[in-house]
């Protein structure tokens, strides 16, 4: 019965192996993507019992780049790229080059040839998306500075690999090693990568003008009809097409189609929902992708080849996160920055598998070079949340060093919060972050002429808070020598707005101990948070989403026919949990206290 009928045997061992591994690896911390993998290994040909069909795993695969690259597409935020750029391309660029420059020169040394030791240096350059987000949401990061930086180069990395996934063809035609083709001159490659070049801007162009015009319009019409299956099935239809039309007419890999497919469908304001109703798929087809990279991996490549396997994965654990650290404190950023972003960039992932598998049927990489990505790629993810305990403990080590960070930080000219000449503050309020949040409490501060000094550790917001006209120190609150800049021991309030709940309470900490009488007030982004930081006598503990709600809630309140005090009598009601006659009671006493005393 399995015989006759591969497709669903496949899909069914897949998903049901997925699972079970899934979940066993995420009981241990480890990401699922590990299980899915082991999944894919212990299902193909590699591995004893049931087999599954390597073909139809392949053809599933190719729908998992397509939902992957079409998700990517979905959430590129150029926003969020900019808001980063300053570090995030230089870096992601300098980082591909430098990594693939050493690996090249590696695969050298062992006899294969330059082509194919550019492909597998630039497999080991890039992370996983999917590793990267998952593990910053575990540890509440996605918001914070450190958190932005490292999705932001990760987004200049998944741009500059769907550059080479257009270009690889190319390049394997020039080489003479793709399927009928013969080699070529420099001119010829020269040629042919204008060719692909000119191909794919004729794409852009049709596909971002034209389809950003088309395809918004007709989901737009599709949603007023009120179906749901209608409305799923136009956003799989225009994903799959835009894929597959990119590759028939424009010779483009499907994995670029799809993307810009995300990237079209970005521009609307159904993008959101057009996210959520293909998640489910693509989550499925996702999994299915990961379980077909585990059936091509032949586990005897550890024996066979352990120095080769435990090179890749020195290179790819070790060698790009002192690449990242060297970068990134060059670029003029914080220790702290430097080992969150290497710490969350020392695995590979998706991109490395969609490269190698194309790689692979272009002629441009042998079984044994993808078997040693398979192989770093598994390792390397099992041993990320290692890196980022590892990280944690050498920025606390760090901590100690002050002589060190000022060195590798370049600190001295931007932690002088006090220039020569300019008495310290006395009674002043301690602004820690200048975000959104923070830029605005300082307005309001500074007009009403109130003194207050901001720590950043944005060197750029810094930057921009001096050129405001404000205080500002560049560097990290958590640290003491950083926080006594501000003068904590003659502050009257301490005032934190960045994002971030343990680096909070390490800020409050500290703080208190240098001035147990120091005023505080904490933005909290969870009820947990909120109730801790109560617990501790936090001055005032303000929840973003619920300071949202309230204020809404007002003005539902007043729209609706309630006076202001009504109103506000309501929304005190629901921020303090107390019974509306309780407040209204207790401000009507209030006002006879304020009477009797004005008499």
């Amino acid at each position: 019965m399995l015989h006759s009928a591969p497709l669903i045997a496949t899909i069914t061992a897949g998903l049901g192996l997925a699972f079970v591994l899934g979940l066993l690896v995420t009981r241990i911390g480890l990401p699922p993507i590990v299980g899915y993998l082991l999944a894919g290994i212990l299902v193909g040909p590699y591995s004893p019992g049931f087999t599954a069909d390597v073909a139809i795993a392949g053809q599933l695969a190719e729908i998992g780049v397509i939902m992957l690259m079409f998700g990517v597409g979905l959430h590129f935020s150029l926003t969020d790229l900019l808001s980063v750029k300053r570090v995030a391309i230089p870096g992601a660029i300098g980082r591909i080059v430098i990594v693939t420059a050493v690996v090249a020169a590696l695969a050298a040394t062992w006899g294969w040839p330059l082509g194919e030791g550019i492909v597998f240096g630039i497999s080991l350059s890039v992370a996983s998306t999917v590793v990267l987000l998952r593990a910053l949401e575990q540890r509440g990061g996605l918001d914070s500075f450190d958190g932005k930086l490292a999705v932001g180069w990760l987004v200049v990395e998944d741009l500059v690999m769907v550059l080479v996934l257009v270009l690889l063809p190319a390049f394997a035609t020039s080489l003479g090693t793709a399927p009928d083709a013969v080699g070529a001159s420099d001119r010829g490659l020269l040629l042919t990568i204008g060719f692909t070049l000119a191909k794919v801007a004729a794409f852009f162009a049709l596909v971002l003008i034209g389809g950003r015009r088309i395809v918004p319009w007709m989901l737009e019409r599709v949603a007023h009809t009120g179906s749901r299956e209608l409305f799923t099935l136009a956003v799989l239809a225009t994903a799959l097409g835009i894929a597959l039309g990119s590759a028939v007419l424009f010779g483009v890999s499907v994995a670029l189609g799809a993307f810009f497919a995300g990237v079209v469908i970005n521009g609307s304001d159904l993008s959101y929902q057009a996210g959520a109703e293909a998640l489910p798929l693509q989550d499925a087809f996702a999994v299915l992708f990961f379980v077909s990279v585990g059936m091509l991996f032949d586990p005897g490549i550890i024996t066979r080849e352990p120095l080769a396997v435990l090179g890749t994965l020195g290179i790819v654990v070790i060698g790009k996160s002192i690449v990242v650290i060297a970068i990134v404190l060059l670029l003029g950023y914080r220790i702290r920055s430097a080992l969150t972003v290497a710490a969350s960039l020392a695995q590979i992932g998706e991109f490395s598998f969609i490269l190698a598998g194309l790689a692979v049927t272009l002629g441009l990489l042998s079984d044994t070079g993808r078997d040693l990505i398979l192989a770093a790629a598994i390792l390397s993810i099992t041993l990320n949340p290692l890196m980022f305990a590892l990280a944690g403990k050498v920025d606390r080590w760090t901590k100690g060093k002050p002589r060190m960070i000022e060195t590798l930080e370049r600190t001295t000219e931007m932690s002088i919060a006090f220039p020569p000449g300019e008495e310290p503050l006395i009674g002043h309020a301690i602004l820690v972050g200048y975000g959104r949040v923070g830029r605005a409490i300082a307005g309001t501060l500074s007009a009403q002429s109130l003194p207050f000094v901001v720590i950043e550790t944005d060197r750029a917001a810094a930057k921009a808070a001096r050129h405001d006209g404000v205080r500002a120190i560049w560097g990290d609150a958590t640290r003491a020598s950083i926080l006594e800049l501000a003068s904590p021991h003659t502050a009257r309030l301490l005032i934190l707005a960045a994002p971030g709940a343990f680096q909070s309470r390490q800020v409050l900490d500290l703080a208190l101990r240098m001035n147990p009488n120091l005023d505080t007030v904490v933005r909290t982004h969870s009820s947990a948070e909120q109730e801790y930081l109560d617990a501790i006598g936090v001055g005032r503990t303000v929840l973003g989403e619920r300071e949202t709600a309230l204020a809404m809630s007002h003005y539902a309140l007043v729209s609706l026919g309630h006076s202001d005090d009504q109103a506000d009598a309501a929304v005190e009601w629901a921020r303090e949990g107390l019974s509306y006659e309780t407040i209204s009671m207790k401000r009507f006493v209030d006002s006879g206290k304020a009477d009797k005393e004005s008499k």
